[in-house]
């Protein structure tokens, strides 16, 4: 799925920028049925754990494991479960900003998609109880382009700790 790097001026890199903006902003607004509309029938959405291992060793080797690794179905459960008295983890809901950086926007075999890689910082608050969270994380997204416009088709998340310091990942990144 590699492929050339586009330029920045590329009128795909921008309409892929923007749409990582507008994501962050609806997960920011907890706006999560929205954002659900953005991702494609066929999503794949993980975050394998992060393992840390000496060079002699490919880290993709090791990696047997994800904090989640999910589908349409299972996005739609936990969006779904947002909209309950069920959602205890998120009640009160967090108080969320992705900020997102260092875009990237690749070619790729298919003429209807595109690989983009990001970064995102995610800053969560809980409350006044307990202390804000920070996450940091690099992103490999596939967009489709779909009726006309972009969607969310792979979502591969690499965190960049070992060991997370968040009380639970009831969150989109």
């Amino acid at each position: 799925m590699s492929g050339k790097p586009l330029p920045y001026d590329d009128r795909r890199h921008h309409e892929a920028h923007q749409f990582l903006v507008e994501e962050a902003h609806l997960l920011d607004s907890l706006r999560f049925e929205d954002w659900l509309a953005l991702v494609t029938d066929d999503i794949v959405y993980r975050m394998p754990v992060r393992v840390t291992t000496v060079k002699g060793i490919d880290e993709a080797e090791v990696q047997t494991m994800d904090h989640f690794d999910e589908d349409h179905y299972s996005l739609r459960k936990r969006v779904e479960r947002f909209a309950t008295k069920h959602a205890w983890t998120e009640d009160p809901p967090s108080r969320l900003r992705h900020h997102v950086t260092n875009v990237r926007t690749f070619d790729t075999d298919r003429d209807d998609e595109l690989r983009v890689e990001s970064a995102v910082l995610l800053f969560r608050s809980r409350g006044d109880r307990n202390e804000p969270a920070f996450l940091s994380a690099g992103r490999s997204d596939a967009l489709r382009r779909v009726g006309g416009r972009w969607l969310l088709a792979r979502r591969q998340i690499d965190v960049d700790e070992a060991v997370l310091r968040m009380q639970n990942l009831a969150i989109f990144l």
